[in-house]
C-alpha cells in the first residue's frame, strides 16, 4: 500500500477526558496504520481550540469524570449539527464510556438532566451501585470476543432498531439487565469498555481503520497483521474470568 494515503483522528478533549488511558487507543490506530505502510495525523483537540469535523476521518471521545463530562457536553452543543453531519456522511466516530454517554439523547448527573448530542437514539439513567468489574462481549465486528474492563454509575437504554455493540458473556453491559453493551450506528461505536479498548481488541481498531480506508480510498480489506501476542493476552483473559479464577467485588 502507498505510503501516500493517510488517516485524520482527532482526539477530542484529551486534558479531560483521558480517565482510561485513551492514548493508548490512539497509539494504537497510528500503529496498525504504520505497520501497513500508511500514516496516521492524530490531532489533538483541546476545550478552547477550533474545531471542524469535515477536516476529520475518526473522532475520539474518551471518558473523564462526572465533572468534566459535563464541561465537554456543553462544549460540544455548539458543534452538535457538524457532528451529525460527520455521522451521516459515514465518519468513523468511536467514544469510550463517559464519551458514550454524550452520543444520546441525555444523561443524568445527580439530579440534572445534562442534554446529549442526539447521534444515536439512546439515554442513559444513573442508579446504584456502580457496575463495575472485568467484562467480555461478543460481537459481528470481529471473530475474537472483546475484553476490557468497566465502572459506570449510568444505566444505558437503547432506542427501538438501535444495533448493541455486542453481547455481554461475562460483566454487566448497558444496564446489568439486558445482556447487551454499547451502541452503533453506522460507523459510530459506542461502548463502556476501556483499559483501553483497543490494544487489547486489534480486531475492533480494524473495523474503525477500514471503515475510513473504504470510504477514503475504497480499501475494501485490510492487510493482516501479525497479532498474537494481542490475541493470546486476550485468550488468557477470557480463560481466566470464564474459569472463575479472577474474584470480582
Amino acid at each position: 500500500m502507498s505510503a501516500t494515503k493517510s488517516v485524520k483522528i482527532a482526539h477530542l478533549f484529551p486534558e479531560l477526558l483521558n480517565l482510561y488511558g485513551d492514548t493508548g487507543n490512539m497509539l494504537t490506530l497510528a500503529k496498525r496504520l504504520e505497520w501497513r505502510g500508511m500514516n496516521a495525523e492524530i490531532a489533538e483537540v483541546g476545550l478552547e481550540d477550533s474545531l471542524s469535523f469535515s477536516e476529520f476521518d475518526i473522532v475520539f471521545i474518551g471518558g473523564g469524570s462526572d465533572r468534566e463530562q459535563e464541561i465537554v457536553a456543553r462544549r460540544l452543543q455548539k458543534f452538535k449539527r457538524e457532528l451529525a453531519s460527520f455521522v451521516e456522511d459515514g465518519g468513523v466516530l468511536l467514544a469510550v464510556c463517559g464519551g458514550y454517554q454524550l452520543l444520546g439523547d441525555h444523561y443524568i448527573l445527580g439530579e440534572e438532566k445534562v442534554e446529549g448530542l442526539s447521534l444515536i437514539d439512546l439515554y442513559t439513567d444513573r442508579e446504584d451501585p456502580r457496575l463495575i468489574g472485568n467484562i467480555i462481549v461478543e460481537t459481528d465486528l470481529t471473530k475474537t470476543p472483546v475484553v476490557g474492563y468497566e465502572n459506570h454509575g449510568g444505566r444505558t437504554f437503547l432506542g427501538s432498531g438501535i444495533e448493541p455493540f455486542g453481547r455481554v458473556i461475562y460483566g454487566h453491559g448497558n444496564d446489568g439487565a439486558s445482556g447487551f453493551e454499547g451502541a452503533r450506528y453506522k460507523n459510530v461505536l459506542g461502548t463502556y469498555i476501556h483499559g483501553p479498548l483497543l490494544p487489547k481488541n486489534p480486531g475492533i481498531a480494524d473495523w474503525a481503520l477500514l471503515g475510513v480506508l473504504n470510504k477514503k480510498y475504497g480499501i475494501g480489506e485490510l492487510e493482516p497483521l501479525d497479532d498474537e501476542v494481542e490475541l493470546l493476552a486476550n485468550q488468557v483473559m477470557r480463560e481466566r474470568l470464564l474459569s472463575g479464577k479472577v474474584k470480582e467485588k
